[in-house]
């Protein structure tokens, strides 16, 4: 899920503070370092919940598509 707010120039992000609370994790600057131990650690219990393999080598912006299709899967994501 994607979701864009549109502000001007002049308006501080943290005046909206869950308006760039999700982004495309294709666009995410870290999104290329090693996925964190808590998304480890949520992406291991959803590929167990769906009989799925756990790649712990995923980058943080792979985990967290992963465990959105996880997510879908299991029904943790309604």
């Amino acid at each position: 899920m994607c979701v864009t707010l549109h502000m001007t120039q002049t308006e501080n992000p943290k005046d909206h503070p869950t308006g760039n609370a999700e982004k495309d994790p294709d666009d995410w600057t870290t999104g290329d370092e090693p996925m964190t131990g808590a998304k480890a650690s949520y992406l291991k219990t959803l590929s167990e919940e769906a009989h799925a393999e756990f790649d712990d080598s995923l980058t943080k912006a792979d985990a967290s598509k992963r465990i959105d299709e996880l997510q879908q899967e299991t029904g943790r994501g309604t």
